[in-house]
Order: C-alpha cells, then structure tokens, then sequence
C-alpha cells in the first residue's frame, strides 16, 4: 500500500503516526462543511448531546459553543481519535461539559432515550449497517429527539467515487439511501438538505413523540 493510499485509509479509523495526522488535518478540512450542517439546528433547545464518531474534536467544541449550556458525550471508534479529541477539549472536559469515549456505533453504550441531539459529521460512510447502527442512534434519542448528519460527498458527484478505491470499507450514500436506512430504523420525520453545487449533503432525522401522537390522534376521534 502507497503512502497515499496509507494516508487516507486511516479517515476510518486513525491509527498509529499516520492516524495522529489525519484527526489533526480533520478538524481543519471538515471546518466549513460542520459549520454549514450546524447552521441547520434551532439557536435553543438540547441539553444532552451525542457527538459520533467524533474525530480530532473540533465538533465538540463547536457545539459547545453554540449550546453552552449542554452537556456532550462524544464517541469515536479510534483511540488515537479519542486522543486528539480530548487534547482539543481539554477545558470543557474540566468544566464537566462534555466526555470523550472510544465506542461502536453499533452498539452505543448509552441508555434509551439518553439525548436530545445526536450528531454525525463526516462519519456514516464508515458505520456498519448502516440501519442497524441508525437504529441504536433512534433507541438513546428522547421523543422528539434529533439526528443530524452531515456528509461532504452527496452521492451524486462522480469525481467523489475515486474515494471508494483509496479509502477501504467507504461507501457513499444518496440521500434516498439515507432517507430509506433512517425509516427502516425507525425515523418517521426526515428532512434534507442538499448543496448540489458543493455536493454537500445535511439530512435530519427526527424521532417522533409517539405519546404525543397518540393523544393527538385521540382528539381527532
């Protein structure tokens, strides 16, 4: 395997002195596109927030920023990841803002209904499933509760394919994949956004209050 090639495999999961350089070069790259996804959530509102597949960090820190009064728990596949991410949060991990932890996605090790927000940056092209992973996503949503993904390649740009022969295990999704992964896991609201000049996709999923539902549907009949 080239240097090149060696280089950009690690975007999935950052390992040794080449992982250490990917998480670092992360937080820069992905910088205008997290911004243009965060755009996309209310001023106000969650207390609890899941940041997966975290990265270098630098996601945390924005979302602390722009909700300074949650509370986040980030967590990433890689411990050189988890490495990085700590060294960027160092103050709000003093503050007790946030916790950093090396975790599946596919098998979150968090309660039902643990977060208002759930965030992905850059990550599901990796997730295994991804439906099943979506779905554990959905289970430590609360009702009501919001998923957020935010992926730089829309699956709609064939400059973006030459990926999936350099980075190993990459797939792209269309935003009809994700729509139908998310309603298979259980998301019954999805919204997206689509840049097609950038091919910049940002997809919310919203976990329905069933209850609320039901007293709703109650009052019709």
């Amino acid at each position: 395997m080239g240097i090149w090639k060696a280089f950009f495999n690690n975007t999935r999961k950052p390992e040794g002195l080449l992982g250490k350089c990917m998480v670092g070069s992360m937080n820069h790259a992905h910088a205008a596109l997290a911004d243009w996804g965060l755009s996309h959530l209310p001023e106000t509102g969650p207390a609890k927030i899941a940041e997966l597949g975290c990265g270098g960090g630098r996601n945390i820190r924005a979302l602390l920023r722009k909700y300074p009064a949650a509370t986040i728990t980030a967590l990433d596949y890689s411990e050189i990841a988890v490495e990085k991410a700590k060294s960027v949060n160092r103050e709000g991990l003093q503050a007790g803002c946030c916790q950093i932890l090396q975790g599946d996605v596919s098998c979150l090790p968090f309660g039902d209904g643990a977060f208002d927000l759930a965030t992905a940056f850059e990550t599901v092209y990796f997730w295994p499933g991804p439906t099943d992973s979506f779905r554990e996503v959905y289970r430590t949503l609360r009702p009501g509760g919001v998923f957020l993904i935010v992926n730089e390649a829309d699956g709609e740009d064939p400059q973006a394919n030459k990926w999936l022969s350099i980075i190993d295990g990459m797939r792209i999704f269309n935003r009809s994949q994700l729509v139908g992964f998310l309603t298979e896991a259980g998301f019954s609201n999805v919204i997206v956004d689509q840049d097609a000049k950038r091919h910049w996709l940002c997809v919310l999923a919203i976990r329905e209050d069933t209850e609320h539902l039901k007293n709703k549907q109650g009052d019709i009949l």
